[in-house]
């Protein structure tokens, strides 16, 4: 297996340092998978299907000037690397003000992702600083473990408000309850509910924009569709999820994303989606019961 990846540009720099920041905010470890054209970031808590679900993509081609790698074999050519994404945001906050940035995939002691970094100098001296970071190679029989969570049907699909005004009013909520009640309907409106022994509290979100999904991904890229094309406007859809979670979440977004998209099954799931330039974040966080 070989991997070797260079960034040349200071802003596409960043803007994997940032991706690699809401990752590193959401997860303590997860996948890194290698392909021919793009570079994701997977995590499957399998814990009887409640756990947290995180799937991101990135295309090579949008922020890597050199790209070289040979998977496991012909016919299976990726590579999977169980990762820290904290480690690495540590090694790539050195590159803040690089002239480049290579990533490679070393064999040291162990298996590493081996970052070097070319720093702007006040002399005529090349001002390199190496990083190497851990990382485990995931057997090909694992692989099936980490494939693209199947989104169901949903029956709401509705783009969030701002996610600083989103944020505050989670952030309160999360206070008075470890869960939150989240409703919307394809007449642009959305509510977040927390009820406890002693309060009941509702904020509501109106003239929101609510997606027309198609099946070959036409709106952002998700295959899928409203699972009721004749559901009442008017009629809500409620996941009840950990409040924690979903503030996990929206204090995680380090990318300034173009659009961010809810869509719920009713009493099942909810499902985020991110889309940002050539990077796309899809977060799916299962029902609670009570």
């Amino acid at each position: 297996m070989k991997f070797r990846g260079k960034i040349t540009d200071i802003g596409y720099i960043q803007h994997f340092t940032n991706v690699v920041g809401t990752i590193a905010k959401l997860v303590k470890s997860c996948i890194l998978r290698i392909t021919e054209d793009k570079v994701f970031f997977i995590l499957s808590e399998r814990v009887g299907d409640t756990g947290a679900q995180v799937w991101c993509e990135l295309s090579q081609s949008h922020f890597f000037n050199e790209y070289a790698m040979e998977g496991v074999s012909e016919e299976a050519n990726e590579i999977y690397l169980e990762v820290s994404p904290d480690l690495l945001l540590r090694s790539l906050r050195t590159a803040n003000t690089a002239k480049w940035l290579k990533i490679k995939l070393t064999k040291k002691h162990t298996p590493c992702l081996t970052f070097e970094i070319d720093l702007p100098s006040g002399t005529l001296h090349q001002r390199l600083v190496v990083h190497d970071v851990p990382v485990t190679v995931v057997a090909r029989k694992h692989w099936p473990d980490f494939a693209e969570p199947v989104m169901p049907k949903f029956d709401v699909s509705i783009a969030l408000p701002q996610l600083r005004l989103l944020k505050s009013v989670v952030d309160k909520m999360k206070n008075l309850s470890n869960y939150v009640a989240l409703s919307a309907n394809c007449n642009g409106e959305m509510k977040l509910s927390v009820e406890t022994d002693m309060v009941a509290v509702n904020t509501h979100f109106q003239g929101l924009h609510n997606p027309s999904w198609c099946r070959d991904g036409g709106d952002g890229g998700l295959s899928s569709q409203s699972g009721d094309l004749d559901r009442d406007p008017q009629e809500f859809a409620t996941s009840r999820v950990h409040i924690r979670r979903f503030a996990q979440f929206l204090n995680s977004q380090q990318v300034n994303p173009d659009k961010v998209v809810c869509n719920i099954v009713h009493h099942r799931m909810a499902h985020f989606f991110l889309m940002h330039d050539d990077v796309t974040l899809q977060y799916f966080l299962p029902v609670v019961s009570r």
